[in-house]
């Protein structure tokens, strides 16, 4: 495992997350399986990583507790806890606080955050007292850093680092979102105010594990022997503003890959983050439908559903996953994809010739397999 410093600590580079924890089943509420969970916590702590985070809400308020159990046979200063406030979950974060603090089985915590700040919730957590409470806290010794993880614009990131009492903070940070997203102007807001960078989402919840078939063979073609999520990794090991980048991992499988690639300092070549850029170009090609929002596919459709926008939406679930479907609650439109006809109107109109019935049917049926 490598290691970099951090104020008076020497933290693992690689940090696992416990919010994708194994459990006894798959549904989202199943809970966790503590002994397979254990594994993975067990051999982490063999291999050297000593940065744990976990929140208030992951796995339904249980991750907290099954952290404080399977760490207890650890020494305490042999690895550093991270975990959050929620406003959203719960206000009263001195209730909050002091709860954590039990089911970790602590009494300070290493870097605590206020989570998932976001351009709704801003006001909030600046108004509600528990910034100047979590700095008490500090003061006190049970809190030792303070920082803030962060799904907010980059007008809102700024407004909270311009607080300037924070010691780190955490975004989602992955070379998708750094060509795509707003993660590079994110990283460097932070970094220009010399704050080190928590990485979560590093593979994009695992999006970034399994790439298209044309972009994982041109990085097979470069690396045989990498799995495809340790070029997630090394891209991010080029980055000198990242001081841990977190892996949900669940299974040991995925903690012995990661491992291998933290075994080293070695990062991409610009060569080979030339050629990364243009897989995940390849990528988002093909998995993305071409719309550029013209709207000439709306006029004629009977249904009157907004199609541009329902395909922004289809194309982030095939890049984010299944939780972007729930955009589809927020878009204005009369009609639904499950109100499409499939008469093709709108085929005859799109100058992209997207085949705007077939992803509609394709999103009826993810959305009843959600249900």
């Amino acid at each position: 495992m490598i290691y970099k410093p951090f104020e008076t600590l020497s933290l693992s580079r690689l940090g696992l997350g416990n919010m994708r924890l194994p459990t006894q089943g798959d549904k989202p509420d199943a809970p966790i399986d503590y002994d397979r969970a254990k594994q993975i916590v067990d051999l982490a702590m063999a291999q050297g990583i000593n940065y744990y985070d976990t929140a208030y809400r992951y796995h339904s308020g249980e991750s907290e507790p099954f952290l404080g159990r399977a760490m207890a046979d650890y020494d305490r200063s042999s690895y550093c806890l991270a975990t959050k406030f929620s406003y959203a979950a719960n206000p009263d974060y001195k209730a909050v606080l002091e709860e954590q603090l039990t089911k970790l089985r602590t009494d300070y915590i290493d870097f605590y955050l206020l989570h998932a700040l976001s351009d709704d919730n801003f006001a909030d957590y600046t108004t509600c007292g528990c910034i100047d409470y979590f700095l008490e806290q500090k003061a006190k010794g049970r809190i030792r850093r303070l920082g803030f993880s962060a799904h907010a614009s980059v007008e809102t990131l700024n407004k909270m680092l311009d607080l300037g009492v924070w010691d780190f903070v955490q975004i989602q940070l992955n070379y998708f979102d750094w060509l795509y997203g707003t993660a590079k102007a994110e990283y460097e807001a932070i970094t220009a105010r010399g704050l080190p960078v928590m990485v979560m989402e590093s593979v994009r919840g695992g999006r970034l594990s399994k790439l298209s078939p044309e972009a994982e063979a041109m990085l097979k073609a470069a690396h045989p022997d990498w799995s495809i999520s340790s070029w997630a990794f090394r891209w991010l090991k080029g980055l000198p503003g990242v001081q841990v980048a977190l892996s949900g991992m669940s299974n040991l499988e995925q903690l012995r890959d990661n491992l291998a690639t933290f075994s080293d300092d070695r990062a991409l070549t610009a060569e080979e983050e030339q050629l990364l850029f243009a897989a995940c170009a390849a990528f988002r090609k093909e998995v993305s439908v071409p719309c550029t929002g013209c709207r000439y596919c709306c006029d004629d459709c009977p249904a009157q559903i907004n199609i541009p926008a329902v395909l922004e939406v289809y194309n982030k679930y095939k890049t984010d996953g299944i939780w972007a479907l729930e955009r589809l609650k927020t878009i204005e439109s009369v009609g639904k994809p499950a109100d499409c006809v499939g008469c093709g109107a709108c085929e005859g109109r799109c100058p992209q010739n997207i085949r705007v019935p077939q992803v509609m049917e394709a999103l009826k049926g993810l959305l009843k397999d959600k249900a």
